[in-house]
Formats: structure tokens, sequence, C-alpha cells
């Protein structure tokens, strides 16, 4: 287990399977799929304290609720974190590209800039 920023243990566009999953993940907590799975778990939670069914129903869906929240604060820090790392990353670029062109000199900051504003297809 490391305690690196998520974004730095990718090396160089080579996205890790958490990295992937992760992004999968994000892509389908975004779709109107999983917004009518968390209406349908609410009117659920809802459905079983309006019928009075026994408590282990109740703590059932509830506990279904607390994991599904859970699992998507863990998912939006990380989707938080690489976003972060993107965006420093082209602003570290853009301040390089300009400083050389200012100093008129020819370096390798234009090549990292381009690599930086592509940055969002490798993760």
């Amino acid at each position: 287990m490391t305690l690196r920023h998520p974004a730095k243990r990718i090396h160089e566009g080579r996205a890790g399977h958490f990295e992937k999953l992760a992004e999968l993940a994000s892509n389908f907590t975004s779709s109107a799929l999983f917004s009518a799975l968390c209406l349908a778990l609410v009117g659920a939670f809802v459905a079983v304290h309006l019928a009075g069914l026994p408590v282990a129903w109740q703590h059932l869906v509830g506990d279904a609720m607390g994991a599904v929240s859970l699992l998507l604060l863990a998912l939006l820090k990380n989707s938080e974190r690489r976003a972060e790392h993107a965006i420093q990353r082209k602003l570290d670029a853009i301040a390089s590209a300009l400083l050389e062109e200012q100093e008129g000199r020819k370096g390798d900051a234009e090549e990292d800039l381009e690599s930086a504003i592509r940055m969002e297809e490798r993760y």
C-alpha cells in the first residue's frame, strides 16, 4: 500500500486496474440507470417502513443505502483527486511553455503542453 497521490501512481499513460475500475464506476454512477436504481432503493426504504415489515428488512434496506453512500463517497474522492492532478499538470505545462516563449528559447515545454492537453484520454 502506498500513500502517494492516486494520479501519480500511474506510469505515463498506463492506468492501473483500480483506475480503470474507478473510471467505469464513475461513468456508471453518472448514468440515468444508476439514478433510477437509487430512486428504487429509496422507494424500497420508504415502502418497507410504511408496510411495517420486520426490523430486519428495515435494517437490510438501510444498510444497502449506507453501503451505496460510502462507495459513492470513495468514488467521488478518487475522481476529484485525478481531476485535480490533471488540472495541475496542465497549468504547470502552460506556465513552462509561456516561460520558454518569453525567454525566446525552444525546449521540451511545448511537447509537455501537448501531452498534458491530451492527458484526459489516458485516464
